[in-house]
């Protein structure tokens, strides 16, 4: 592979994590997903992650059933920390040095956020995996995904998915649905596409950071779209 960035900011979904099931991890899955970080990190790109935690809990819709919104953003951020701890096994084991560092404070099972130490550990040539979102309710992972681009520098953010880009109607619905090539921060809020949050759109728009969206599935997938290579959606 030809990288063409030299840091990526990689944000993952927590359903992409289960795979056939419908709850929890897939090893298949997060092993098959840390082969292609190590292809990534193997070509000399440093690499940011965070993940979501929607495999095991989604804060917002407990919210909606009645849940104190507060209280369910918090258990969902301690969801994306067993996720983070699950992908940074999987790439020890494949001899990728990886750190996990929480927007929450938990020192008996992972560092806390400190923006300096997060830079440092990228000096070491580390892959860090950013935990519990921003630290505060109210924000999805996708904002701390953009948060945290912006603040270790980050080229550009990749956000997998499970289709091949952002589309003007859901694909899975929609068999006459339009992909983009690439589309505009502007267009993607003025048209409210689902693909990220909002607030996290215009972050990156703020930041100058572009957003490349692409299907996880696939051997190469992360290796071809760091390439420039394959399809996929850019938004800048």
């Amino acid at each position: 592979m030809k990288p063409i960035y030299k840091r990526i900011m990689l944000k993952l979904s927590g359903e992409g994590l289960m795979g056939d099931k419908e709850f929890g991890m897939s090893p298949e899955v997060i092993d098959a997903l840390a082969r292609q970080i190590k292809t990534v990190y193997d070509a000399g790109v440093e690499i940011c992650v965070v993940v979501g935690g929607g495999n095991i809990f989604r804060g917002a819709k407990e919210a909606s059933k009645g849940m104190n919104r507060t209280v369910a953003d918090h258990v969902g951020m301690l969801a994306t920390v067993m996720n983070a701890l699950y992908i940074q096994n999987a790439l020890e084991k494949i001899n990728v040095p990886a750190r996990v560092l929480s927007g929450l404070n938990i020192p008996e099972v992972c560092e806390h956020y400190i923006y300096r130490r997060a830079l440092r550990h990228l000096e070491k040539k580390r892959v860090v995996i950013f935990a519990a979102g921003t630290g505060n309710p109210y924000f999805t992972t996708d904002t701390g995904a953009a948060l945290r681009a912006s603040e270790m520098q980050c080229n550009v953010i990749f956000k997998s998915t499970q289709v091949d880009g952002v589309y003007d109607s859901d694909p899975k619905t929609n068999p006459n649905a339009k992909r983009f090539d690439e589309i505009s921060f502007d267009e993607v809020i003025e048209k409210q596409l689902k693909v990220m949050d909002i607030t996290a759109v215009a972050l990156a728009k703020e930041n100058n950071i572009p957003i490349v969206v692409f299907a996880q599935r696939g051997e190469d997938a992360l290796a071809k779209a760091v390439s420039g290579e394959g399809s996929f959606t850019i938004i800048k």
